[in-house]
């Protein structure tokens, strides 16, 4: 099955996957364009990048549900018409409510993208692969955001607005083209899965999220994502440029720096899972901690935080991403193949949701401390944004603590099934010896 055509069949995939990463993105690199477009304050613009996530989220579980029923090639070629459409509406937008309805229509079809890329894997290739190849999807879509920040932004400001977006929405119809040309489903004469519960059910569902490791996967995506997502789809540009005061090169560059970091990050990643997965959910704990740590210092450094920090916040920030892919992979270990569809629904709704209501309290928080008066400098002043921004700390504390709570659940259903968790100083024990033994080998 690990043909030269799985790869290609992958590669389509993942190609399909960029292009609604940088659908997704496009609208986080032009907020200070929106704002003057639109003539909209901090709550309205994060309600267009809310409602998208609205919408995504949303749909993950009923996707999830139709993947396992219909089939990926389906599913992604309806949502790059979605997105298209999307993107045209943006294109000549010139109310909030048809903007907002723009991005509504671009979220329905990113919502049918990567749940639907992401099931492919184990279809065309074995076993051993699968969460290595599940990371590389996530990190090599990533860099559509690399696309948003550098070659449309440059487009938008030479050409316009209209041409900017209209030439997103070429990139989703080229999709549909590539995908009903090449992509299937599944390598020709594939065993089909055995019978289950019947497909689409509420019983699927009701199973899939009795399974303790599917919840444990939601909330490691819902906690460790977020962050990210918020930076890079909505605030992280107005605050580099409005609240730190750096030019938008020096902005575009640390969004840049994030994609890079991302995918760097991922293969490492992917071979910590394979080789230790009773330390998923620790590792997530761990970067959930760090990334809580450098905000504090960001938002607590006296005036304008210096460049270098703010590099470490965004590298941070973008190791978040490929640990979020943690979550998938716990819903592809403790469910079986036929909701599989429906697990990976359940667990891609996490970071999106966390994700799109700390977006709306950031937007609520810039304009209260404005219609307050408590933000003399302006509306996007960097006190104000401190203060918006520290709403991501409570959220975090929160995935977190459902993260420990659940995971006492599934340590119980390993212990019963006859793998017990050994204490994490062993673990880490039996980790240095491998490096050392590796090195070992090497010499």
């Amino acid at each position: 099955m690990n043909s030269w055509r799985a790869w290609t069949v992958w590669g389509i995939g993942v190609f399909a996957y960029l292009v609604a990463v940088v659908q997704r993105t496009s609208f986080g690199v032009v907020g200070l364009e929106a704002s003057d477009r639109f003539h909209a304050g901090g709550a309205v613009l994060s309600a267009f990048t809310v409602l998208q996530l609205v919408v995504y989220a949303s749909l993950q579980i009923p996707v999830g549900m139709l993947v396992d029923r219909f089939g990926s090639r389906i599913m992604v070629a309806t949502g790059a018409v979605f997105m298209a459409l999307g993107q045209l509406q943006i294109s000549v937008a010139e109310s909030v409510v048809t903007g907002i309805i723009g991005r509504m229509l671009v979220g329905m079809g990113d919502a049918m993208t990567f749940v639907s890329v992401l099931r492919l894997v184990p279809l065309w290739f074995n076993a051993k692969r699968s969460p290595l190849l599940t990371q590389l999807t996530g990190m090599l879509g990533m860099l559509g955001q690399l696309v948003s920040v550098i070659p449309f932004l440059a487009l938008l400001h030479a050409r316009g607005w209209t041409t900017g977006f209209l030439s997103l929405a070429s990139l989703s119809v080229l999709v549909v083209v590539l995908v009903l040309a090449f992509l299937r489903n599944a390598p020709a004469g594939a065993a089909k899965p055995a019978e289950g519960a019947p497909e689409g059910t509420r019983a699927v569902l009701g199973a899939a999220w009795r399974q303790p490791g599917t919840r444990l996967g939601l909330w490691s995506h819902f906690t460790v994502q977020f962050s990210g997502n918020v930076f890079a789809l909505a605030w992280g540009f107005p605050f580099m440029v409005a609240g730190e005061g750096y030019d938008s090169a020096t902005a575009a560059g640390l969004m840049s720096f994030f994609v890079v970091v991302a995918l760097f990050a991922g293969p490492p990643m992917g071979r910590f899972v394979s080789r230790h997965p009773l330390r998923r959910s620790t590792l997530v704990l761990i970067i959930t901690g760090l990334t809580a740590i450098v905000w504090s210092v960001v938002l607590l450094w006296p005036g304008q935080a210096p460049l270098g920090l703010l590099f470490v916040l965004v590298a941070v920030l973008a190791v978040g991403g490929p640990s979020s892919m943690i979550g998938f992979d716990f819903a592809r270990t403790f469910n079986p193949s036929h909701r599989l569809g429906t697990a990976t629904g359940i667990v891609n709704s996490g970071g999106f949701v966390a994700a799109l209501v700390t977006m709306f309290l950031i937007g609520y928080l810039l304009d209260l401390q404005h219609g307050l008066g408590l933000s003399p400098a302006g509306l996007y002043s960097l006190g104000a944004f401190r203060v918006a921004l520290a709403a991501q700390l409570v959220v975090m504390a929160f995935g977190a603590a459902m993260i420990l709570g659940v995971r006492r659940k599934v340590r119980r259903q390993l212990a019963a099934s006859g793998v017990p968790v050994p204490p994490l100083r062993e673990a880490l024990r039996d980790a240095w010896a491998d490096v050392r033994s590796r090195r070992s080998s090497v010499r």
